[in-house]
Parts: structure tokens; C-alpha cells; sequence
């Protein structure tokens, strides 16, 4: 498993008239984790996407427990349980300055070779990396 945690302060404009984490807003926020996982292991996106690979999403679930509230600092838990093969995928849980779990996410995203257009398995190089940083529960 890896495990990272990034930390993201509620902007005014990503709010509604409640002053609620408008709930289109997550999605760029587990993106911002899953990048910052990514160079957190020793590889950026945009290396990745050097590579001639893109990873694009293909399922996002999530469960909103409570909202986020504007200026609230939110610790974001970011998790690759599984090796990937062709996809991966990540796991989100996101607490608030109390350290209440306030929602739950995932996200799956394959591996795409950007000039054939076709899956591909994980890079070698990430893999290598994957594997480097992995720790059993």
C-alpha cells in the first residue's frame, strides 16, 4: 500500500451561497492528491505524461459524509491499495481541522499509450517506484 496526506485550505470561490465545498470542487482536489502522490514517490505527472502516457479517469465514486466549509484546512488521505496492471487505483478520505472523516472517494484511471491510443500496462519506471515505496498495512 501507499499512503500519502496533502493539506488544502477551502477557497471563498470554491463555495456555494452555504459556504459549502461546492461538490464539483472534490474532483480537482483527489486530482491534486493523486498528482502529489505521484511526485511524492519520486515521479511528477508530468514526467508521466513526458513518457508518452496519459491517464485518463475512468470511474470516480464518492460519499460526501459533512460538507468542507470554506477556509476550513482539509487533510486529504490519498491510497494505492492495490498493484496496478492496467489501471490504477487510488482511495481518498478527507478529514477537517477536528480530524472528522468528511468524505470517502475513489478514482480509477488506466494507462493509455498517447500516440496508439491504446491501454497499456504500467510503466516500468513507475512501477519500479511503486514497488520501491509500497508498505503492507
Amino acid at each position: 500500500m501507499i499512503h500519502t496526506t496533502h493539506s488544502i485550505r477551502v477557497r471563498y470561490g470554491e463555495t456555494d451561497p452555504m459556504k459549502y465545498v461546492y461538490y464539483g470542487n472534490y474532483a480537482e482536489y483527489f486530482e491534486v492528491a493523486r498528482v502529489e502522490l505521484f511526485r511524492s514517490i519520486g515521479m511528477s505527472y508530468n514526467e508521466i505524461e513526458n513518457q508518452g502516457i496519459w491517464l485518463p479517469v475512468s470511474e470516480y465514486k464518492i460519499k460526501y459524509l459533512k460538507p468542507a466549509l470554506y477556509d476550513q484546512n482539509l487533510e486529504i488521505h490519498t491510497y494505492i491499495k492495490k498493484v496496478p496492471g492496467v489501471k490504477i487505483e487510488f482511495e481518498y478520505e478527507i478529514y477537517n481541522e477536528e480530524h472528522i472523516k468528511i468524505t470517502e472517494a475513489s478514482t480509477t484511471l488506466f494507462f493509455l499509450d498517447a500516440k496508439t491510443g491504446k491501454i497499456i500496462k504500467c510503466p516500468e519506471a513507475l512501477m519500479k517506484l511503486i514497488e520501491e515505496n509500497w508498505k503492507e498495512d
